[in-house]
């Protein structure tokens, strides 16, 4: 049901523009051949710049309240409608009738708040469906627990923790993992590294799989519902699996083909852009127009990464600097209405075609950083094995590292990106990455 949303928005969109234009089209003094009239194409438009505009503000499956849904729905409705007259202005011309625009707009908001709540109810249903039991201690058992509830890429609801010991009953026919599962109806049981060991216990998850219950470790459970690896499972993992670029010679051909191709595609737009940031620096941003650092490519080799210019030029040199903060001093005015568009990273299309970037991987990172944090985890480097990225699942997931520790947290959203890179996983990101930039999420 949940895709049945998402599926059913964009349908019931073209449906209601094309519905309209139909009805204009027949019912018009003089009447006209809809399909074969010049309004064809601009519906087509409308129906895209609607379906974009709901899309840029979460909808279906952001909204979880009514008032946030009709909200959203409102914005996207009007969105759309803007855009459509905007043009017409621009172009002096009517390209769309009246009842065509301001009617599609009117319908379309019943019909993305109906099809928001199919989402939310579907991720309801989700919710109830997959009931977690996690036999763990320590911060693995706390860290999950907090992990399901913040950032569930699949969404799951924690029943019980129980420990190992607790698991493993006492003498007898004693099950005591059974019974809690049986009472909390869970459908999903995860074990720790000690649960897995104990032959007591994978005797009762033995029992319960039969059953039907769902059993996983706890790297499973964090890459099948969470996308992403637990800290302590990192180094156990590190070479457990294939990466895309090292173990699939047409994955990473396939990916350097649509690198080259959009960033030729995009090209025109960062040429056209330059200039404007060039009068924008003039007036509150003086100082150089592009931003120049060393980051850590593919292989450990370095690159001069660019962008457009953020922060004040006694704070924006070459140099090294502390983490970015988000709300961070050093930038300008100016510079922070390029990050929220993220206009700054426009530059970035040169090193793509240069082959110092791809469009999706883990960021670069400054030499520096590298160093340090290599020190302090040893698996650090294997995010070095392929192609660092404009963007990636790190970005789309958790957002700008301020710090080490989030620079922890963004590894295993970069591990399991490692685990399962592929063009399917790369156009997911770009889909969400596009998502962020219209919805104005800057850094």
């Amino acid at each position: 049901m949940r895709r049945l949303g998402a599926v059913a928005l964009p349908t019931g969109t073209v449906l209601i523009v094309v519905g309209l234009s139909m009805f204009h089209a027949q019912h018009a003094a003089p009447t006209y051949d809809y399909v074969s009239s010049f309004r064809f194409f601009w519906s087509i438009a409308y129906m895209v710049l609607l379906m974009v505009a709901a899309y840029a503000v979460g909808l279906p499956g952001v909204p979880r309240r009514r008032r946030q849904m009709a909200g959203s729905s409102v914005m996207a409705a009007m969105a759309g409608a803007a855009g459509v007259s905007l043009a017409q202005l621009a172009l002096g011309s009517p390209l769309l009738p009246r009842l065509v625009v301001f009617g599609s707009a009117l319908l379309v908001v019943p019909w993305f708040m109906f099809c928001s709540a199919l989402s939310v109810a579907a991720r309801h249903a989700d919710e109830d469906r997959d009931r977690v039991v996690v036999v763990g201690e320590g911060e693995d058992a706390a860290s999950l627990a907090a992990e399901i509830s913040r950032s569930a890429e699949r969404p799951a609801s924690l029943e019980a923790v129980i420990a190992p010991a607790e698991a493993r009953g006492g003498p007898g026919d004693s099950a005591p993992l059974t019974d809690l599962v049986s009472r909390s109806r869970a459908s999903v049981v995860v074990l720790d590294r000690a649960a897995q060991m104990d032959q007591t216990i994978v005797e009762q998850a033995a029992r319960l799989h039969a059953t039907g219950v769902r059993i996983r470790t706890l790297s499973l459970f964090y890459d099948e519902w969470l996308a992403k690896l637990p800290i302590g499972e990192l180094e156990r993992v590190s070479m457990m699996f294939d990466i895309g670029e090292i173990h699939r010679q047409r994955y990473g051909r396939a990916k350097r083909v649509v690198d080259v191709a959009v960033a030729v595609a995009v090209l025109p737009v960062l040429l056209l852009i330059t200039p404007v940031v060039w009068l924008g620096n003039l007036a509150g941003n003086r100082g150089p127009l592009f931003f120049k650092q060393r980051r850590v490519g593919k292989g450990g080799d370095e690159f001069t990464m660019l962008k457009f210019r953020t922060m004040r030029v006694d704070h924006d040199d070459s140099g090294v600097h502390e983490w970015t903060g988000v709300d961070d001093p050093r930038i300008t005015r100016f510079g922070s209405l390029m990050r929220r568009t993220h206009v700054d990273e426009l530059p970035q299309l040169i090193n793509i075609l240069k082959g110092d970037l791809s469009l999706v991987g883990p960021r670069p990172e400054q030499p520096v950083y590298v160093e340090e944090l290599t020190s302090k985890l040893p698996f650090y480097e294997m995010r070095h094995m392929v192609q660092p990225g404009l963007t990636g699942w790190a970005q789309v997931k958790f957002g700008y590292a301020a710090s080490e520790s989030d620079a922890l947290e963004k590894l295993q959203y970069e591990f399991w990106y490692l685990r399962h890179q592929s063009l399917a996983v790369d156009a997911r990101i770009m889909t969400r990455t596009v998502r962020s930039v219209l919805g104005g999420d800057g850094r």
